[in-house]
């Protein structure tokens, strides 16, 4: 199971920070994800973590802005997001597979709950 929390209504510029945190699942087996979807828009790719050694990527609308870390004794993975853009506003979701690192929805065999981020002007 993988809920995520942290969202929340900030001003464009300012940061947050999403945590996902994992029960049953080991977040260093785990490729871990994170994605977004707008209203009326596809669920898009935002950052990943390999298994394993932990290698990163992201999205290109988000890399320099966004950091994708992990607490291992925590279980928990975590989205820094700084310079929020009005854009970033979606619904974000963590999410657990094994097909290897992918930016692909389908690739993903679990998902969080989702927790919303709203950017304002």
């Amino acid at each position: 199971q993988l809920q995520a929390y942290g969202g929340g209504l900030v001003q464009a510029g300012a940061s947050l920070r999403l945590s996902c945190a994992a029960s049953g699942r080991t977040v260093t087996i785990y490729n871990m994800g994170w994605f977004r979807q707008s209203p009326g828009k596809e669920r898009e790719f935002v950052g990943g973590m390999r298994g394993g050694g932990g290698g990163t990527y992201y999205a290109n609308s988000v890399k320099g802005r966004f950091t994708f870390s992990r607490d291992n004794a925590k279980n928990t993975v975590y989205l820094q997001m700084n310079s929020l853009k009005l854009e970033d506003t979606a619904v974000y979701y963590c999410a657990a597979g094994l097909q290897g690192a992918s930016i692909f929805p389908t690739d993903y065999d679990y998902w969080g709950q989702g927790t919303l981020v709203t950017v304002s002007s």
